[in-house]
């Protein structure tokens, strides 16, 4: 089982196109599924502890990958039980239910087990399934000390990670081959549980790949404020989020953190307060330039927004100026941008997404020629080229106020401090997402801010 940090994703499409690769090259689709059975019978092995385990096969390939696995299972002196939606529809299937050799149950009967692994359906399942499969599904797996799915629990879309009826959480699912869209894509992603890689011998090269820690190094010797990155800030209306963006970029690693604007009482004396004028505008040094949090959605807004698209610095927008602004307008613009919507937000300067939210982020990146940081419950980074990270799931309580301004100043710090835009998003957001996770429960922006420094440590 192989942990998803930087692994390649791909869709039901690629997956198939991958597998029909290795096929075209020789490896025949029962070999495929011997080596996704073992693999599977692996993980449970080191999984399961002494239980009784029961398998519950559908009529695919997914099912025949949970028969080669019982069969190992069964091998290796485990107590194991089959219970079936169907016969076998395919021939590597069939052959993989007559090696198993054993009772097989009908599902709707089947009694329970304290390990239930769910091979029913796998990848590319695009319709509900049968109600009483459903039923069956839900009756053994929620009362099990250890649920387990094989590539995707039962009744979830591939690429979009769209729920196809009520379908169980898991505690853990093995991807087989690759990580799928509706691994890191909700709701299918908390469905799914811990979700590890079982490796079967495909081989693919996606645009598209599970966000990795970024590589993080103190600063050498001969550093000063300046080469470690100048961030500037456009203080608006709600000073206070203005306050938070400016702090998490200096707790995440900027030289120098100025505030464009009038003084905020409270601020640290470490945060520099410049005038909001052409002379700190034009000043050669800002690496990055913050525009949004808390700016305002009126003329004064407006204004302040146009200032800074005039200047020359890279730019991170969010917040209210993803309100006052145009795909076309950023397209226009020549420096570097990353814009950081929430859904309200990706909506209001793109309109309703289409498709699914990889989809929807990376095309939101080809019209507007800038990278687009999708966030929320899951966050894709996508760039005008077609690069796309998919975060994995970060802290439920990131859901309070003011922790998108500190992740606009985290991804500030690390643009300004030389990274190119697609990576700079990337490294903000597993930041942002670390520092919610030291960070506990019930924690409030400020503490965010703060809990980035000690990663950087």
């Amino acid at each position: 089982m192989i942990p998803l940090s930087g692994l390649p994703v791909l869709t039901a499409a690629q997956m198939r196109a991958a597998e029909d690769s290795a096929i075209a090259a020789g490896t025949g689709v029962g070999t495929l599924m011997q080596r996704a059975g073992q693999g599977v019978a692996d993980a449970v092995l080191r999984l399961a502890g002494p239980h009784e385990i029961l398998i519950l096969c559908g009529p695919g390939n997914n099912g025949g990958d949970g028969y080669v696995a019982a069969a190992r299972l069964l091998a290796a002196g485990r107590k194991v039980r089959i219970a079936a939606a169907g016969d076998p529809r395919g021939d590597a299937a069939r052959v993989a239910r007559a090696g198993w050799g054993g009772v097989v149950e009908p599902l709707a009967t089947a009694r329970g087990a304290p390990v239930v692994v769910d091979a029913l359906f796998g990848t590319g399942l695009s319709r509900p399934l049968d109600p009483a499969d459903a039923a069956a599904l839900a009756r053994l797996t929620t009362p099990a000390t250890l649920s387990i799915a094989v590539d995707l629990p039962s009744g979830i879309t591939t690429d979009t990670g769209a729920l196809l009826g009520d379908v169980p959480a898991f505690d853990v699912t093995l991807a087989l081959g690759a990580v799928k869209p509706a691994h890191l894509l909700q709701p299918g992603a908390s469905r799914c549980g811990a979700v590890r890689l079982i490796p079967i011998g495909v081989e693919s090269a996606p645009a598209a790949h599970v966000l990795a820690a970024p590589a993080l190094a103190a600063p050498a010797p001969d550093s000063h404020k300046f080469t470690r990155g100048m961030v500037a800030v456009v203080k608006g209306r709600m000073a206070g989020a203005s306050h938070l963006a400016a702090t998490a970029a200096m707790h995440a690693g900027a030289g120098y953190v100025a505030l464009l604007g009038p003084t905020i009482p409270g601020a640290p004396h470490a945060l520099v307060r410049r005038r909001l004028d052409d002379a700190t505008l034009g000043d050669p040094r800002i690496g990055a330039l913050v525009v949004g949090p808390g700016l305002g959605r009126d003329d004064e807004a407006q204004a302040l927004l146009d200032r800074a698209l005039a200047a020359a610095h890279p730019l991170v927008i969010d917040g209210d100026a993803l309100h006052l602004v145009t795909p076309q307008r950023l397209a226009a613009r020549t420096a570097p941008m990353i814009l950081t919507p929430h859904a309200g937000e990706f909506a209001a300067l793109f309109g309703a997404p289409a498709g699914s939210k990889l989809d929807a982020a990376r095309a939101a990146a080809r019209a507007s020629g800038v990278v687009v940081v999708f966030k929320g419950a899951d966050t894709v980074i996508a760039a005008p080229d077609g690069r796309a990270t998919l975060a994995p799931a970060a802290s439920a309580w990131l859901s309070t106020a003011g922790t998108g301004d500190v992740l606009a100043g985290a991804i500030a710090a690390m643009l300004a401090g030389g990274r190119d835009p697609f990576a700079a998003a990337g490294a903000g957001v597993w930041l942002h997402a670390e520092a919610a996770r030291r960070a506990g429960p019930a924690f409030i922006a400020d503490d965010l801010a703060a809990r980035l420094a000690g990663i950087l440590a």
